[in-house]
């Protein structure tokens, strides 16, 4: 057993320990063959490297959710503690905040943190279109926008384009409240949410105003031609056939595009059949398309995401086998 300390900068302590220390008795009831303590700026571990490594890890994380005013739970560190041992997300070199995709207004380094990411990043530099399919809470559309955000910035591309279906779950557009924008934007609102990190909020509404970066639902891409545009379609499984093919064709000179979506949810009505399912077949072989698929191991929200993404899978493949 070794003995190593942790230097808390920056933030209020308690933020960090939580009262009476909850939050650090809950990191060491996680590991039991560690000692913690927490005193003033500094945490003590005793215990093997790499259990602090990982203690370490997940303490810092808490530190960057402390300085973004966000209030931490014993929920919050059983999440980052199961994603610390994820043996999936262990075998492999997670990125490092010198290999950040961009940092946030505030300067926190934004990376990919799941092999499933690294794969969007990875492919996403080697092809001009790319499919990133998989469950909710994998961070698909929060890496692709990273990825947008530092193209833009780098000047590799002279514009942003983020553009969803807006499906009708349920809701009428033609009944709700307000003039048009209103009526679209709670169906973008989580484009905007993933924007509002990674750019301060003058120069956010600046491109905004500017149509720099643009935020549109899918049914406004008919008839236009894309150039020099990072272009992500989000919650493409939301998307029809016809729209699938309408807004692959509006990718112009110097154009990129990530397609993200969950081919299991769809809000599609019973009779329109989605187009991210048949499109990776029809698609499979066209070279400078490609295709990366992120599953459970990759969920970085609540770990109950992973339990329930789980569940419904083993109910599908009950039902497929009693319908044999």
């Amino acid at each position: 057993m070794t003995e190593n300390y942790i230097d808390i900068e920056g933030v209020d302590p308690v933020a960090v320990y939580g009262l009476n220390d909850e939050l650090i008795d809950r990191i060491e009831k996680s590991y039991p063959n560690v000692k913690i303590t927490a005193r003033g700026n500094k945490i003590k571990i005793k215990g093997s490297e790499q259990e602090f490594t990982d203690i370490k890890a997940v303490v810092e994380e808490l530190i960057r959710m402390a300085r973004r005013n966000q209030d931490i739970t014993a929920k919050d560190i059983d999440t980052l503690i199961a994603l610390r041992k994820s043996d999936e997300i262990l075998d492999k070199k997670l990125y490092q905040p010198e290999e950040a995709i961009i940092h946030t207004h505030a300067g926190e380094p934004i990376s990919a943190k799941t092999p499933g990411q690294k794969k969007i990043v990875e492919h996403s530099s080697q092809n001009d279109v790319l499919f990133a399919i998989g469950p909710a809470g994998t961070g698909k559309t929060y890496t692709s926008v990273a990825l947008a955000v530092r193209a833009l910035k780098e000047r590799h591309v002279k514009k942003i384009v983020l553009v969803r279906p807006a499906v009708e779950a349920g809701e009428s557009l033609g009944f709700l409240p307000g003039d048009l924008k209103e009526k679209i934007d709670p169906y973008l609102r989580p484009l905007y949410d993933a924007l509002e990190e990674m750019i301060d909020f003058d120069r956010l509404q600046l491109n905004l105003t500017k149509n720099i970066i643009e935020i549109a639902p899918l049914a406004y891409m008919r008839g236009r031609t894309l150039n020099n545009a990072f272009v992500i379609l989000d919650e493409a499984q939301n998307a029809t056939q016809i729209q699938m093919k309408m807004f692959l064709t509006r990718l112009g000179i110097g154009s990129r595009a990530i397609i993200t979506g969950d081919i299991t949810q769809t809000d599609l009505p019973k009779k329109q059949t989605s187009g991210l399912a048949p499109i990776q077949q029809i698609l499979k072989d066209v070279e400078g398309i490609s295709f990366v698929y992120l599953d459970e191991q990759d969920v970085v929200r609540h770990k109950l995401v992973r339990d329930i993404i789980n569940a419904y899978e083993k109910h599908e493949e009950k039902k497929e086998e009693d319908s044999e």
